[in-house]
């Protein structure tokens, strides 16, 4: 008869990985690190450490310690040494995110130019870093821009026609010249060929005005951005103005939950709710011939008690409802910027733990890293856009029911 565990092993070591402290979440993983290691020295050996083979080639020859900074804070690796060859293993330098590093490299500048506060101090301790020298940073860095400066210039010519472009804009706090300014982050995303969504472009700039979404457009332009149809963004005037001069062949869709907060500042409290209400209604029919019918409905509603409201919603009409020229099933992706919200919040979750960037290339490194990992899951990931609707999307609208040219009139002549 087998007697009774007193302790049952896998429930006592799941309720001390449960509680346990950085501290020995390091210690484990060190000692899985090291045993990794270990194995792998000796299968280039050829024989086991301390073990005499025929089939042996080399022999260890002590150790050399390096700092592997992780999740869990800093381990102290210890890398096998050979008599005779080298050996180090490649992944011990390779093995980091993109983003995560560049975390970790901003965290690191912020410390060392000295513009850190007793919360960053308290950060770089959390992340269990206990040291990162300027030479570290300065190589962490070094590559970080060389792989984000290739995201954001690479051809775009290959992945188009892109169909659908969304664009906004970030706010981030920066420090120049002993001042904390806000800068501006543009970015802009699109549907390529494929149906997948990519990452067009980012920029770093001053501020959100004309000439800076004007650069920012034809930048992307002159790299291969062509077969835009639509362009889905909010109703800042530089950036329409950006759309309209860059992409001249593209419809403007005017961002729904932008638009609404808008119209909310021309309406009366007491009746918002129920103009919101009929608003809402206009985006939930069956077809565009219906949407523009309770447009209609929403305009009869409003236009005796509420003129101003009335003549809101009628001269943003055109632009409002640019998503009923294209296919039904596609109307949620393009009729508002929400897509592009939910990436600015990924963006936000990364930049949030550094609150005041040291200068601007932290900046484009930290949110180039993330658009580009955003990037890489997209393509990796399901179509955004079936081909089949993608298609219909891209062929030209008719306008009008004319088919017969119009006879012009002769001109008179002396």
């Amino acid at each position: 008869m087998t007697a009774p565990r007193i302790v049952d092993p896998s429930a006592a070591l799941g309720q001390a990985l449960a509680d346990a402290s950085p501290d020995l979440m390091r210690h484990l993983l060190g000692t899985v690190i090291n045993s990794l290691l270990s194995a792998e020295a000796d299968a280039v050996c050829g024989a086991e450490w301390g073990q005499p083979s025929p089939d042996r080639v080399a022999q260890r020859n002590g150790y050399r310690h390096r700092d592997l900074d992780t999740r869990v804070g800093t381990i102290d690796v210890a890398v096998p040494k050979l008599r005779t060859g080298s050996y180090f293993p490649e992944w011990l330098l390779e093995r980091r995110k993109r983003a995560e590093t560049a975390l970790i490299s901003v965290v690191a500048t912020c410390y060392l130019l000295g513009v850190s506060t007793r919360r960053m101090d308290k950060l770089v301790e959390s992340l269990g870093i206990t040291s990162l020298s300027k030479s570290q940073v300065s190589r962490m860095a070094t590559d970080l821009d060389g792989q984000v400066a290739a995201f954001r210039t690479r051809s775009l010519s290959d992945a188009g026609p892109f169909t659908f472009v969304a664009a906004d804009a970030l706010t981030m706090k920066v420090r120049e010249a002993g001042r904390v300014i806000n800068a501006v982050v543009l970015v802009a995303t699109g549907v390529n060929a494929d149906g997948h969504r990519e990452v067009l472009g980012c920029t770093v700039t001053t501020s959100e005005t004309r000439e800076a979404w004007n650069v920012f457009f034809a930048d992307l332009v002159a790299r291969g951005l062509t077969g835009v149809r639509l362009v889905t963004s909010d109703a800042h005037r530089g950036l329409v103005q950006a759309i309209a001069a860059n992409l001249p062949g593209a419809s403007w869709q005017r961002c729904r939950t932008h638009y609404a907060a808008n119209l909310m500042s021309t309406c009366p409290k007491s009746s918002w709710p129920a103009v919101k209400t009929m608003l809402h209604s206009v985006y939930d029919q069956p077809d565009a011939d219906s949407v523009h019918a309770q447009f209609d409905k929403l305009l009869d509603h409003v236009t005796d008690p509420l003129p101003a409201v009335a003549e809101h919603l009628d001269a943003a009409r055109a632009d409002l409802l640019a998503f009923t020229a294209f296919p039904k099933e596609i109307w949620r992706q393009i009729w508002s910027n929400n897509p592009n919200e939910r990436l600015n919040k990924e963006i936000r979750r990364r930049t949030d733990v550094v609150g005041i960037f040291p200068d601007r290339d932290s900046v484009t490194r930290l949110v180039g890293a993330v658009l580009a990992e955003q990037h890489d899951e997209w393509a990796e990931g399901r179509r955004y856009f079936a081909l089949d609707v993608l298609h219909r999307a891209r062929l030209n609208l008719i306008t009008t029911t004319d088919t017969e040219p119009q006879e012009q009139p002769l001109a008179l002549s002396a």
